[in-house]
């Protein structure tokens, strides 16, 4: 399994002990930051203490699109139990508790090790799991037994099972980008604007713009020839990037549900102030504010800001050549520069978050503190 990949896993969550329905939404909370996005909550249902007899349990199955292995997702729902009130004792049999959770099914894997079995190996037998998981996959077939979860739900005996008035809410849906008409992912070279914005639009049903650096014929030899080439560097980006923006964000996708671009055609400014000499800029100055009065301006602006020696890093592993020679003078020029166009741009709606010791890209639980910290916002 490619760890960078969204896998589909069906998970039962249930409790009998206290304030039950906020037992259940603390677990999905918890689940949607540390293993992955919640894309369906069944309705909760009240049913008898299964194979023991104790206090009735609420119950419901969720799907969670996780990066996670099986057994990363395991001990991730352990800690999760424990932080949430569970203690197992060593009293043999069932037991009531504060909450209890299961996988169900993760894809279609078939595997059993002293941690874990998939499939669940009595979720066919169990009305509490299959009649929930019946409301968000009637047709995923059961790996081993070849039947689609209706008919396995059907082929129970029927058991006392009840419907709840009470529901759980999804953080992903509550909070989800499409508030948002247009989010601009900034940061240094190097830092991974990209990578993020990729991600969202992925997950999130968002149009992706990226910049178009690549085709500038000026990046290298600017690399090579600082004082020469800055001018008609900096003038060539700043015109491909007010017509990107400006076709793009002119150009409705009904099948989108928001707008990410891994840059923000501000970066232009910052840029060249770093880069050009004072005359230069002057001029610079001027066209860029005619220009950047008929651009739409982002609802939210996410910098990441990531310290030099990472950036360095960074710019080595991705190998792009003409990059592999800039100082580390420059990136703290730069750096410094966003930074003070934040604190002095007040009207900005802008989140900044350290991604210096994280790796959203290969880390899904670094990926998901990003995604929640914008939330939040």
């Amino acid at each position: 399994m490619h760890p960078n990949l969204l896998h589909t896993t069906y998970i039962s969550i249930g409790s009998n002990v206290g304030d039950k329905r906020a037992h259940l939404q603390n677990a999905v909370d918890e689940l949607s930051k540390k293993v992955g996005r919640i894309v369906k909550i069944s309705p909760i249902y009240k049913t008898p203490s299964w194979g023991y007899d104790g206090n009735d349990f609420y119950n419901a199955c969720l799907c969670v699109e996780t990066a996670l292995h099986p057994a990363e997702m395991m001990m991730q729902i352990l800690e999760i139990e424990v932080a949430l009130g569970r203690v197992r004792s060593e009293q043999k049999g069932y037991q009531d508790r504060t909450i209890d959770i299961d996988i169900i099914f993760y894809e279609d894997v078939v595997m059993k090790t002293e941690l874990l079995a998939l499939p669940h190996p009595l979720a066919h037998e169990r009305a509490f799991v299959m009649h929930p998981l019946c409301d968000i996959a009637p047709s995923k077939i059961h790996p081993t037994l070849k039947k689609t979860i209706s008919q396995l739900n059907d082929e129970i005996p029927v058991q006392d099972i009840e419907k709840q008035k009470e529901t759980l809410k999804n953080p992903n849906a509550e909070k989800s980008f499409s508030r948002f008409n247009y989010i601009a992912i900034e940061g240094n070279i190097g830092a991974g604007k990209t990578s993020l914005a990729t991600k969202i639009a992925e997950d999130f049903n968002g149009k992706l713009i990226l910049e178009r650096f690549a085709d500038n014929p000026f990046l290298p030899k600017f690399y090579e020839d600082n004082s020469r080439y800055a001018f008609p560097l900096e003038m060539s980006f700043l015109a491909d990037r007010y017509q990107q923006i400006s076709d793009d964000l002119a150009q409705l996708d009904l099948f989108k549900d928001f707008i990410v671009s891994d840059y923000d055609v501000v970066k232009s400014l910052i840029f060249a102030k770093v880069t050009l000499q004072q005359e230069e800029y002057k001029l610079y100055r001027k066209l860029f504010d005619i220009m950047y009065k008929e651009i739409p301006k982002p609802d939210l602006y996410v910098y990441l800001y990531q310290n030099t020696e990472r950036l360095l890093r960074n710019i080595k592993k991705r190998g792009r050549d003409y990059e592999q020679k800039i100082p580390s003078e420059y990136l703290e020029k730069i750096n410094n520069g966003y930074l003070e166009f934040i604190r002095t741009h007040k009207n900005l709606n802008v989140k900044i978050i350290d991604v210096s010791d994280l790796d959203f890209v290969a880390n899904a639980n670094d990926y998901q503190k990003i995604i929640s910290e914008i939330n939040s916002f």
